[in-house]
């Protein structure tokens, strides 16, 4: 937060100079055919920096401040919001968008800007050996396919064997990521997956549901987006297909994407990575924040599955922060700081009590090698007559004997093309 500075002030601060903003950026899109899910993420993210402004006076007694510059979820222009806000002391970005994360891989490590793709991005990002500016905890796209089929195996009695399954996905560097694990997961368990692209941005399914009307899968998982997924689900209900064996990903399975199909989307599933749910904090951001007319949005979204997950994503920036203020003995941190502490965090259920986000996810422990976290998530199911999601399960660990490969053999590609040695035993 911005301070006015009088006569008085300024002689203390040449002394003592003043501790400046922790500044982080939200590469927000409130416009476009995804501001659905935009919009709710920006607003969790900047009112919990907002709350610690208010009820801590920040993070370890500096003030925190977010930039906020609209992308409308388009790379190109993510990129130049990227350009524009690193010089303003940026610690951390959230690309909320794979696209964008792609460009920016490169150019932030570069720089020394760390990024945190949560839960979208490049998979094999978890590789801290070879991406050592690039955190995805607390679980990633590859985690998120396993679990999908660790759950349908359990609700198949441990076999898949001859099912069929289609994959329907965003026809982008979003949607295309799941496909290689879904591909070793037939083979191995011996199902038969069948793919269907949907463009950019997904109105027109049309032809991709007459497809699957006439080959009726057993099961369709959905890796969508914005309108696509409204559209899906409607398409869905328009050819009878059993909602109850449509199961999206975890950027498929918030509210707006089923309420427009009313009661048509009763029984519909997809995963989420953060507890649904009322928690004690958002009392205090509906006291300190909403009330108090600081609020990024109107307030309307607070609660819900992507304002949880966008104020989850920044509980766990300042929680990286806090942990570089701790490594280093300061509290003006810098970028290559809260790199430091974004690979020393501990997120325990100890902690996430006091903060008053009681099991908002997982326990992880970030480390040199691992940037990825657990990679566990939840399955959760659309209740049309409550107008709510009711939690099915725990948390589903991913198959690591599955993931990990992949991701070694990935990461491995990626550092022998842009001759990267390793980043945790240089030798």
């Amino acid at each position: 937060m911005k301070r006015l500075l009088t006569v008085a002030t300024a002689s203390l601060m040449a002394a003592s100079p003043a501790l400046a903003d922790l500044v982080f950026p939200d590469l927000s899109y409130r416009t476009g055919a995804y501001a659905a899910g935009g919009i709710p993420f920006s607003d969790g993210y900047q009112d919990y920096f907002t709350l610690l402004n208010q009820r801590d006076g920040g993070i370890g007694g500096v003030m925190t401040r977010v930039i906020e510059c609209e992308t409308a979820y388009d790379t190109e222009r993510g990129v130049e919001c990227y350009e524009s806000t690193k010089g303003e002391g940026a610690l951390v970005y959230q690309p909320l968008s794979t696209g964008i994360t792609y460009q920016l891989i490169p150019r932030a490590t570069a720089d020394g800007i760390p990024l945190h793709t949560m839960g979208y991005g490049r998979t094999s990002a978890a590789n801290g050996d070879v991406f050592s500016h690039v955190f995805n905890y607390p679980a990633n796209y590859w985690d998120a396919a396993s679990v999908i089929i660790n759950y349908l195996l359990e609700e198949n009695d441990g076999s898949l064997e001859g099912r069929d399954i289609t994959l329907l996905y965003h026809n982008s560097a979003y949607g295309r990521e799941p496909i290689r694990t879904l591909e070793t997961l037939a083979e191995m368990h011996g199902f038969n997956l069948e793919q269907l692209a949907v463009d950019h941005p997904g109105q027109e399914q049309g032809n991709q549901w007459l497809q699957i009307r006439r080959s009726q899968p057993d099961y369709v998982i959905m890796w969508g987006w914005g309108v696509m997924n409204q559209v899906a689900v409607q398409e869905a209900a328009n050819i009878r297909f059993p909602m109850e064996n449509f199961i999206g990903n975890w950027w498929a399975g918030a509210e707006h994407d089923v309420t427009p199909a009313g009661m048509d989307a009763n029984g519909y599933r997809a995963l989420n990575m953060n507890v649904l749910g009322d928690l004690p904090v958002f009392d205090e951001i509906q006291t300190l924040v909403i009330d108090a007319g600081l609020a990024a949005g109107d307030g309307s979204n607070l609660g819900s599955v992507l304002y949880t997950r966008g104020m989850y994503a920044a509980m766990l920036a300042a929680e990286a922060a806090r942990t570089a203020q701790e490594i280093h003995g300061v509290a003006q941190i810098d970028a290559a700081m809260m790199r430091d502490g974004m690979e020393a965090l501990n997120m325990t259920n100890a902690r996430m009590d006091a903060l008053g986000m009681p099991g908002i996810g997982p326990e992880f422990a970030v480390s040199c090698e691992d940037h990825g976290g657990t990679g566990m998530a939840r399955m959760q199911q659309w209740n049309a007559e409550a107008a709510e999601w009711v939690t099915l399960t725990d948390f589903i660990a991913p198959d690591d004997s599955v993931t990990t490969p992949l991701i070694m053999e990935d990461s491995a590609q990626y550092a022998a093309e842009n001759n990267i040695g390793s980043q945790c035993n240089p030798s």
